[in-house]
This record gives C-alpha cells, sequence and structure tokens, in this order.
C-alpha cells in the first residue's frame, strides 16, 4: 500500500518531499479507541494516515509504552506528537511520563487547553508555566507547545491573547494551530503563520465554518467542502510555518456520517489539495 501522495522528481528532489506529513488527532476516533485500540490504529493506517497524535487515551497498552511504539511500528505508523496535561509533569509524575513519552517516539508533546490562556486574572501565571513546562522538558529532549480554540483570539491589551502568547514564550515554543478554530473565531489562520514564521511545527487541520452569518452555499465541516482555501494554507506552512506535520482532527459529523467516515472525507480533501500542490511543482 502507498499511503503517500504520489511522489515526482522536482529539482532532484521529490515533490512528496516538500509536503508535510499526515497526521490524526486520536479524539477524532476516540469512541472507536475505547471499542477497539488496535483496530481502529489498523482501519487509520489502512487511510493512509503517517502518525498519530496522542490525547490520553493508550488503551491496553497504558502501561506498555515500548509494546505500544512496536504495535504503532507494525502499522507504519510514527508518533507526530501528543496532547498533555500539566499534572502529568509536576514532580511525582515527571520521570514516569517522560520516560512514557520517549519509548513511544512522542517528541512533540502539546498542552491544548487552559482556559488561563483568555483570563485576564490567571493570564501571566500561566505563560510562566508554559515557559517553566519548556524549560523542564526541553532537558529531556522534547519539543513543548500550545494548541489555541476560539477563546485564545478574543482581544487582550491590544491584541489577542494568542498574540501574547506567541510573544511572552521563546521561539522554539510550537504555536499549534488549529485551522478551524481560527475560522470559528472569525480570523485568518494564514494570518497567523505569517505572523510567527516557523512555529506551527504541527498544524491541526479541521474544517470548521465561522460562527457567525448563514451558510446558504451548504458548505460542511469537512476538508475541501468548507470555505477554507486550504491550497493557500499548506503552501504557507510549508513556505513560512516550518510546519512538519499536519494533524487532521474531526469533531463534527455533517449528514450522519460515522466518526471514520468524516474523518476519511476530510483525509480524502486534504489528499487532493496536496496532490494538487505536487502537481504544481512539477
Amino acid at each position: 500500500m502507498n499511503k503517500h501522495v504520489k511522489a515526482e522528481q522536482v529539482g532532484g528532489r521529490s515533490a512528496r518531499g516538500l509536503l508535510p506529513k499526515q497526521s490524526v488527532q486520536l479524539c477524532s476516533v476516540k469512541t472507536e479507541l475505547s471499542e477497539d485500540f488496535v483496530g481502529t490504529l489498523t482501519i487509520l493506517a489502512a487511510m493512509g494516515f503517517e502518525g498519530v497524535e496522542f490525547a490520553g487515551e493508550f488503551g491496553p497498552y497504558v502501561d506498555s509504552p515500548i509494546g505500544l511504539k512496536a504495535m504503532l511500528d507494525s502499522l507504519g505508523l510514527e508518533v507526530s506528537g501528543a496532547h498533555i496535561q500539566l499534572s502529568q509533569f509536576d514532580d511525582a509524575h515527571l520521570e514516569q511520563s517522560v520516560a512514557f513519552y520517549q519509548a513511544i517516539g512522542a517528541e512533540v508533546l502539546i498542552l491544548p487547553w487552559d482556559e488561563r490562556a483568555w483570563d485576564k486574572t490567571k493570564f501571566n501565571e500561566f505563560i510562566g508555566e508554559l515557559n517553566t513546562l519548556e524549560k523542564t522538558l526541553a532537558a529531556y529532549g522534547f519539543k513543548t507547545g500550545f494548541h489555541n480554540h476560539q477563546h485564545e483570539f478574543n482581544q487582550y491589551q491590544g491584541s489577542t491573547f494568542w498574540d501574547h502568547i506567541a510573544q511572552m514564550t521563546q521561539d522554539s515554543f510550537i504555536l499549534q494551530l488549529d485551522v478551524g478554530w481560527v475560522t470559528y473565531a472569525g480570523k485568518d489562520p494564514i494570518k497567523y503563520i505569517k505572523k510567527y514564521p516557523g512555529r506551527t511545527v504541527t498544524t491541526h487541520y479541521k474544517a470548521k465554518l465561522p460562527k457567525e452569518g448563514e451558510n446558504p452555499l451548504g458548505l460542511k465541516p469537512l476538508i475541501g467542502e468548507d470555505i477554507t482555501d486550504w491550497l493557500a494554507l499548506l503552501k504557507v506552512n510549508i513556505a513560512v510555518g516550518g510546519t512538519q506535520w499536519l494533524v487532521i482532527e474531526q469533531d463534527e459529523r455533517p449528514d450522519g456520517l460515522t466518526s471514520l467516515e468524516a474523518l476519511r472525507a476530510s483525509k480524502i480533501g486534504l489528499d487532493k489539495v496536496m496532490q494538487a500542490l505536487s502537481l504544481s511543482l512539477i
């Protein structure tokens, strides 16, 4: 099975080699994982995903990271990263958590949610913890980052909370932009990738419609059937963002689709975008 977009030679390099890899945020299929962990990952590998991003669900391997890594290797899946909780890296759990994520090959650890990220009274405290976390985990070889929802794009001190997170953390700190939530907030994801070059090492490709307004065209929250110009976005991810992984997160299921069916539809949409870019490079 060829899990890659067709490779064409471009100036001595393959077009596929210019493109980020495709991963899937496993919360997209959390029910399926809870019912059949290995079977679901097998389906994802067959869909053509090259990696997975964990979000706290490890099925029967919760105490066996070496076993989990072996199973992923057997399916040809890499670990593009993991969403974590701060409590996993307090003094009592640090060594155990570090050992687990090192064993499964998760080099990128992303904090996915913290209400202090848009709380004016607790924001500086939150930033301090982000910087401490990055420094702590860097000593073990991890890259650390934060993932947005719509709230981080609320106005704060002349810009947004997201801008202040970017400006008050090191350039090595990953800004895992969630395209869907940026769109939902009425903002332009391309603008934010360009604003902070090299910091969207992983990007969540989620199709979502803006919060306000009607939908006369019948658009859907599926990649390629929504409002986002994915080709333009992909080009900026590559040229400016330093993006290594495109992580599909599918948390909506239009038209009665199952989680796996909706995920497959967005995967097909992204494949078409990547194929279009590959052809344009020939």
